[in-house]
């Protein structure tokens, strides 16, 4: 190295211009030195930086190399040559260090279903533009487009993707534009590693992250619609709504992400209607089933037609509330359709006051974006770029998101690259069988949050742009706005500009208040006081019977079995008081006691009062009907007999109730009637409801119950019955026990069903059970006590029965019967004598007919005597006996 220095350094130290005319860059023995290019530099082979500073030129064939600084690339000749001119080889074309490019793949719809093409195309570029330019942003590398025209035809499409995927260069990401187009393109994409960005779909079927997990959109989902719906729904107190929609698969979609959505913020929807082309049907349905507020899903030619029959079926108003998409033309239900028949007036009176919801595409506040652009500025700068109107211009809504999609790769992956080279992966080693580039892009794009032109960009867990929503009101026949909804920071914007043909938001339904029918006062006071006589009178009556024991008329009608009666009536009596009570006496947790009280006052009442009447006149018809040989039992009656009957009626009773209320007890049960519409507001209807007593197999007890007891009361009219004309010293009331039998079976028989049958009107089934109680208790009482209290009121026999007990009714009552009982045993034995006497005159009767018929035989019959007079011969024997007292007569022929 120093021998070659020593042979270069006279030509290196050799003034310029010696040796002949050179050109001002070279000389005849080298070539003059070369500033190297900006971001750049010059490696010299074999020389030292200080060398380098310390020499003017280079000798002939010396080579030298461009290099780069960080991540840039030399555009150009890389080597230069010095020639034996003093030239450097291709000095005709420069060398420059420029950014290495990074290429994106774009489908462009220019023509088609949807030109958006035409204003986002210019949009990218612009985009593009503003970026490259930025040192902060991606300082190493240059994004480069490559597009092709897709005219929004998934078959077009699949042409240029496979041009953009075979042909070099590599593209880094794909950019797609209408619906149709990005579900071909972000499904395909996965099998080469590729990152979809779209600035142009809609459709909810693209947030499916199993079906495209590698896809992106600054487009906001056609499901972002639906938060706000949601927000509005809650911030109006709504609860019920009802939806129509069209059946195509994007609306679909979305009321299905709807569905899901208002089941988490706890609102239902009742009734959801689907139409294909005639929404007749639907509408008609939505009328039937009160539906007032409705979401519709359709296109605006199905929205004509949608609101002229809502017109038809009066679906509007003050009572109604729809909620429609906002990209329809703002005169859209003016617009002439042969294929309804309401006029204009018409469709303007059907959808006055209809909400829209319409996504923000381009940002409504001042504000600078990371571009240092504000939106009104973007759309100055676009409308420049365009070769026609803005408004005759495909996509022009929809360039602010084509515009914000460049900034949020360029930001993504400038996140990736680590900001220019000093960490990071490098952009230029992607392939599409790198998946680790691939995976970081995808984490550096699902973070991406920054303000763009068309509003704060930040994307959901399904790949979805997340953006504000405009809503808006018709008001007048034009749309007004009353706010902006920002679903990424659940932020309302309300500028309190809504107005309501009612003057505010109307319910979601027709508001039903509950109402109970409770019992007449008036009745129940009325009953009351009635039972509370009642038990006053089975007081006194029992108090009676009780005081007068010892006398001997009361004791034979077996007072301890009256007592019982008159127990039995003042429980009967007293039930009527749980009986009247309803939710305007007591609470709600009161109740199932109240409903226990019922059945076991009713329930021991009926079994004491009715049992203990039973049970005297079972023990009469029983005595009285044994045969001859049994009737002694009469002169003897057993008390304990009758009090174990009774006991057992009871212990019944006990034991059945028992078991019903541990096994099924009653607890309060709401009976519903049918809405009652009041005159005053057809906007609220009344609910009636009443309160039952009821237990979960209520029939079945009340079979058992009512079964058992109806036949108690039937076998107590037919025992009545058969001893109505029985005459006993023992139990002197039993006629009386037997019309108070009558009574009470006839009241309980017909009661029990008719109040089974009236059970849903309060007044009436609660005025035939009471007055039934009420009513046969007080006969009851009557007939069995008031006759003794007249008799020993008039009589005056409460007196001792060692006083004078010959002056009494009952002593003269037991004469007669003793004296009827000696009677009849007379008779008895006269009737055996009688037996007895014509036993043996039959027996003389034969043998004086055989004595006869010998005689006969022995002496023929002597002639008549002619004087008339009678037959000689010995006497006829007698014809019967007849007896007279005690003497027997003989009567002859």
């Amino acid at each position: 190295m120093l021998l070659l220095l020593l042979l270069l350094a006279p030509l290196f130290l050799r003034p310029p211009g010696a040796g002949g005319a050179q050109t001002p860059n070279a000389t005849s023995e080298g070539c003059q030195i070369i500033h190297p290019p900006w971001e750049g530099g010059i490696r010299y082979r074999g020389l030292t930086r200080d060398q380098v500073k310390a020499i003017n030129f280079l000798p002939v064939d010396y080579e030298i190399e461009y290099v780069c600084r960080g991540e840039r690339e030399v555009v150009g000749p890389k080597v230069r040559k010095c020639l034996a001119n003093g030239s450097w080889t291709d000095m005709d074309t420069p060398s420059r260090c420029e950014r290495r490019a990074v290429y994106i793949g774009a489908l462009f719809p220019m023509s088609g279903g949807w030109p958006g093409g035409q204003a986002c195309q210019p949009a990218v570029e612009m985009a593009l533009e503003d970026v490259n330019s930025r040192r902060d942003i991606l300082p190493d590398y240059e994004l480069k487009l490559i597009h092709h025209d897709s005219k929004c035809d998934p078959g077009q499409a699949t042409k240029y993707l496979y041009e953009l995927l075979y042909n070099d260069p590599i593209k880094i990401i794909l950019m797609p534009g209408c619906s149709s187009v990005s579900t071909l393109v972000a499904e395909a994409a996965r099998m080469w590693n590729l990152i979809v960005l779209s600035y142009g779909s809609s459709s909810p079927a693209l947030s499916n992250r199993q079906r495209f997990p590698t896809f992106f959109r600054t487009h906001p989902s056609a499901t972002l619609h639906n938060p706000t719906r949601v927000k509005l729904f809650e911030k109006w107190g709504w609860k019920k709504i009802a939806t129509i929609q069209q059946t195509t698969e994007v609306f679909t979609s979305t009321l299905d992400d709807l569905e899901e959505r208002v089941k988490e913020a706890g609102i239902e929807i009742t009734f959801r209607q689907s139409f294909f082309s005639d929404p007749a049907v639907p509408v008609k349905n939505l009328k039937r089933q009160d539906a007032r507020i409705i979401v519709g899903l359709f296109y605006e030619t199905e929205a004509r037609k949608v609101f002229c029959e809502v017109y038809k079926e009066r679906l509007f108003g003050k009572k109604y509330v729809w909620f429609l998409i906002g990209w329809y033309a703002d005169n859209w239900f003016k617009i002439y359709d042969p294929s309804i028949n309401c006029t204009v007036d018409e469709m303007t009176e059907a959808v006055e006051g209809h909400i829209t919801t319409e996504i923000v595409m381009l940002n409504p506040a001042n504000t600078r974006s990371i571009s240092n652009m504000t939106s009104q500025e973007f759309v100055e700068k676009l409308t420049k770029r365009l070769k026609r109107h803005p408004e005759e211009t495909g996509g022009f809504q929809e360039a602010p998101l084509a515009y914000d999609a460049i900034w949020a790769l360029a930001l993504a992956l400038n996140k990736t690259s680590g900001g220019g080279g000093r960490s990071g992966v490098r952009l230029e080693d992607f392939n599409y069988n790198n998946q680790t580039i691939t995976d970081q892009i995808y984490r550096a794009m699902n973070s991406s949050s920054f303000e763009g032109v068309s509003g704060h960009v930040v994307f959901d867990a399904s790949g979805s742009r997340m953006a504000w929503t405009l809503i808006e009101q018709l008001q007048g026949g034009s749309y007004k706005k009353i706010g902006y909804y920002d679903s990424t920071k659940d932020d309302l914007s309300w500028s309190k500009t809504d107005k309501w043909i009612g003057g505010s938001p109307p319910a979601d339904q027709t508001l039903v208040i509950k109402t109970f029918r409770f019992l007449s006062q008036k009745l129940f006071i009325s009953v009351s006081v009635l039972s509370s006589l009642g038990i006053v009178l089975a007081v006194v009556c029992l108090s009676f019977n009780i005081y007068n024991s010892h006398v001997r008329y009361i004791q034979n009608s077996q007072p301890n079995l009256n007592n019982l009666t008159a127990v039995g009536c003042s429980l009967a009596l007293a039930a009527v008081f749980p009986l009247g009570l309803d939710g305007y006496h007591i609470g709600r947790n009161q109740f199932p006691f109240v409903c226990q009280a019922r059945l076991w006052l009713l329930g021991l009442g009926f079994s004491l009062g009715y049992g203990s009447m039973f049970t005297k006149i079972w023990w009469v018809h029983t005595v009285f009907t044994k045969k001859e040989e049994k009737k002694e039992w009469r002169k003897t009656l057993e008390p304990w007999k009758l009090y174990a009957t009774v006991g057992l009626l009871v212990g019944m009773d006990v034991l059945t109730l028992a078991i019903w209320q541990i096994v099924d007890p009653l607890h309060r049960t709401i009976e519903t009637f049918a809405k009652e519409e009041p005159k005053e507001d057809i906007d609220v209807s009344i609910l009636p409801q009443l309160e039952h007593c009821s237990s979960r197999k209520m029939n079945t007890w009340l079979g058992i119950f009512y079964g058992y007891k109806g036949l108690l009361l039937l076998l107590g009219i037919f025992l009545a019955y058969e001893t109505k004309s029985v005459s006993t010293e023992k139990i002197n009331d039993h006629r009386a026990v037997g019309m108070a039998i009558y009574n009470v079976a006839v009241l309980c028989l017909i009661t029990a069903p008719v109040t089974m049958i009236l059970s849903s009107q309060q007044d009436a089934a609660f005025a035939f059970a009471s007055l039934a109680i009420v009513f046969s208790s007080y006969i009851t009482l009557v007939v069995l006590f008031v006759p003794k209290m007249r008799r020993l009121i008039t009589r005056g026999e409460w007196q001792s029965e060692a006083q004078d007990t010959m002056k009494t009714g009952s002593s003269t009552n037991n004469n007669e019967e003793e004296k009827s009982r000696l009677l009849e045993k007379e008779n008895r034995e006269l009737e055996k004598i009688i037996a007895e006497k014509e036993e043996r005159v039959s027996e003389l009767r034969h043998q004086l007919q055989s004595r006869q018929q010998l005689r006969s035989r022995r002496h023929p019959p002597t002639p008549p005597d002619p004087s008339g007079g009678l037959p000689r011969g010995p006497p006829e024997p007698p014809d019967r006996l007849s007896c007279d007292g005690s003497r027997v007569h003989l009567l002859y022929k």
